[in-house]
């Protein structure tokens, strides 16, 4: 052995160990790609980076019975005194379980977090398979969000817990804080859904001046095409949906100054917790949930709820236009709650998770946690 000279390495001196190879193994070994080769060891190294160590911690995907059928949990906690957050995703039929890697790095260190694939969707989907199409109705989804609830509860010994509704799931998690408050420390909302119908002719009109300001002969014609969109008292069909989606999505109304949330939907190929068959299976059930919910859920309207028992923190991307943060924080202005704040997330659209993932910690430190710290609810 050689022994080079001292590096500085994380603050400490120490010594460069050199292997004396031979000419042409050094060639190779400088030729040779530097990896990660497959899926497989990409996300190997991710799952080492994030393993939880702490013997008052817990790291597991559960399977429980919600709903008649069986679905899948994560847990993540690196002190499970901590308080409990159940994170209620978007969609319907998107999963947000194989995101948290990337954006809810340290969450684990100050709650109990626990991720939810729906029926339908994700884990779930490949544990269960389709749902019975009888069962694609949002007062199901409404149970198994409220079921969960229960089960965490007991589970951990919890007399409260956060629940953190974005998008789709903000209506599920509005409406459990509304019917449910003795069960919560606090609701958060993020991409909140208030009154769907409103939101969703704003985003029409929205989409309609970008197209007209850029000359866009094409988006003008499919966007005139549907009009009067969501016009009071109307449904709203799918195909319509989609096409004022396509053409919001186009001019940056979701993902600020992105088209498209195609950047994060990439994240869930280097998911640890998503097997191969996961992530093949991660949308197969997207389409029934989208034909069943979505004309639905976005007819909606919950700005009926003015006032709620429980503390309310709303956290909203500046320039969301697929759900409205305009429409949201009219509404919030009218609520009234023990107390309430709303934060507005001026680099975000409607992804505050992967725009911006540091003030979303911070914030949930800051305003959720110590809502917990009062009732006595976290670690010594």
């Amino acid at each position: 052995m050689l022994y080079g000279a001292s590096r500085l390495v994380g603050g400490l001196i120490c010594a460069t160990v050199i292997a004396a190879v031979p000419a042409n193994a050094a060639a190779r070994a400088e030729a040779a790609p530097i990896g990660p080769a497959n899926r497989a060891e990409a996300v190997s190294i991710i799952a080492g980076l994030r393993k939880i160590v702490s013997p008052q911690g817990l790291q597991a995907i559960e399977s429980i019975r919600i709903g008649g059928i069986n679905q899948v949990i994560s847990i993540r906690s690196q002190d499970l005194r901590n308080p409990v957050l159940i994170y209620f995703h978007g969609g319907p039929g998107f999963v947000e379980m194989p995101l948290d890697w990337w954006w809810d790095r340290g969450w684990d260190e100050y709650f109990t977090v626990i991720h939810w694939d729906q029926r339908n969707a994700g884990k779930s989907y490949t544990l269960s398979g389709p749902s019975d199409p009888a069962t694609l109705t949002p007062e199901r989804f409404q149970a198994d969000a409220e079921e969960l609830v229960q089960w965490a509860l007991k589970r951990f010994g919890k007399r409260k817990l956060f629940v953190l509704g974005h998008s789709w799931g903000s209506m599920l998690g509005l409406k459990l804080a509304a019917a449910h408050p003795e069960w919560l420390h606090a609701y958060i909302g993020m991409g909140q859904l208030t009154d769907g119908p409103e939101s969703e002719r704003r985003g029409w009109a929205w989409t309609m001046a970008e197209a007209r300001g850029d000359g866009n002969i094409q988006a003008i014609k499919e966007l005139e095409a549907i009009a009067p969109y969501a016009a009071p008292g109307q449904s709203v069909t799918v195909p319509a949906i989609l096409t004022q989606r396509k053409w919001l999505n186009h001019y940056g109304g979701a993902a600020w100054k992105r088209s498209g949330g195609d950047f994060e939907a990439a994240a869930f190929k280097l998911a640890p917790e998503y097997s191969d068959e996961d992530v093949r299976n991660a949308f197969k059930g997207q389409v029934p949930v989208t034909e069943a919910l979505l004309p639905k859920i976005l007819t909606t309207d919950l700005s009926p709820i003015r006032q709620l028992d429980v503390p309310l923190l709303l956290l909203l991307g500046r320039h969301d236009v697929n759900v409205s943060s305009e429409v949201a924080a009219e509404w919030f202005a009218q609520v009234y709650a023990p107390s309430k704040a709303l934060i507005w997330f001026e680099r975000s659209g409607h992804h505050i998770t992967s725009e911006e993932p540091g003030k979303l910690l911070t914030t949930l430190i800051t305003k959720a946690r110590p809502i917990a710290e009062q009732a006595g609810d976290v670690a010594p």
